[in-house]
């Protein structure tokens, strides 16, 4: 079983070139309150997609972050590359707005069966030119609100498994770990952690094993009605996941 190495090194100002993490990121913005640090999101990311009312969120929001510069400015500084969705949300003047900066706009009403969140990531996968190995989908506004609109975020986690994808809020973040390989996160413990979970999803899990948490899991059963991983702590700089189902992983985003 291969393994995948997990980081969140773009919460940080600077990714350290020794790292050894060079993932893609590409970024997308949703209708929901936008994390303080979405802006560092945007620096590190290589392309930047609104869903639909996410345009709103951008073009309101992010002058506010930066109190002390001029509000134009700010909003033409972070342009998205493109606005996609159902365009039910995204007010006119916004559009108008973005659309003389010269970003892509792309109206998908026709497609009611879809998520705005899926219909971004399928863009971003089907874009050509794109190097699919080490690509990471950041979701800015992915959590919080309507739970049904949560939900619907996790899900398309599922639809895309064989994609990184991290979902973020001001407090926490959530991805998926595909049981088709081993998993190791590094913890960067000055802006996430100590508290953590792991939650089963689609089906129970019968076997999950971990290192590096206050209470390990050996060979653990996991499933709704039962037992979950959660209100759990990270206790070293590494914690490895192996499980025989996927997993949801969501650890605390600290407070700057």
């Amino acid at each position: 079983m291969d393994l995948m190495i997990h980081s969140t090194t773009f919460l940080l100002p600077d990714i350290p070139a020794d790292s050894g993490f060079s993932l893609l990121y590409s970024l997308v913005v949703l209708n929901q309150p936008l994390p303080k640090f979405t802006p560092l999101l945007w620096n590190h990311a290589r392309f930047r997609v609104c869903a639909d009312g996410g345009a709103n969120r951008l073009y309101d929001e992010f002058p506010q972050l930066f109190p002390d510069e001029d509000a134009f400015a700010i909003r033409k500084r972070y342009k998205p590359d493109v606005i996609k969705g159902d365009m039910d949300s995204i007010r006119a003047e916004v559009l108008e707005f973005y659309s003389n900066l010269g970003t892509k706009t792309i109206d998908a009403s026709h497609d009611q069966d879809s998520t705005d969140l899926h219909k971004c990531v399928a863009y971003i996968r089907d874009l050509p030119n794109l190097d699919k190995q080490n690509l990471c989908i950041l979701v800015a506004g992915a959590l919080g609100g309507r739970f049904d609109h949560e939900a619907g975020n996790i899900n398309v986690l599922c639809l895309f498994s064989t994609i990184r994808m991290v979902l973020l809020s001001d407090d926490c973040l959530i991805q998926l770990l595909p049981s088709s390989h081993r998993h190791e996160i590094h913890i960067q413990s000055s802006v996430e952690g100590p508290h953590c979970g792991l939650i089963p999803i689609g089906i129970p899990c019968k076997s999950t094993t971990t290192t590096g948490l206050q209470w390990d899991l050996t060979d653990t059963e996991m499933r709704f009605g039962s037992l979950i991983s959660t209100s759990n702590i990270v206790k070293g700089k590494i914690v490895t996941i192996r499980s025989d189902s996927d997993l949801l992983w969501t650890i605390s985003i600290k407070k700057a």
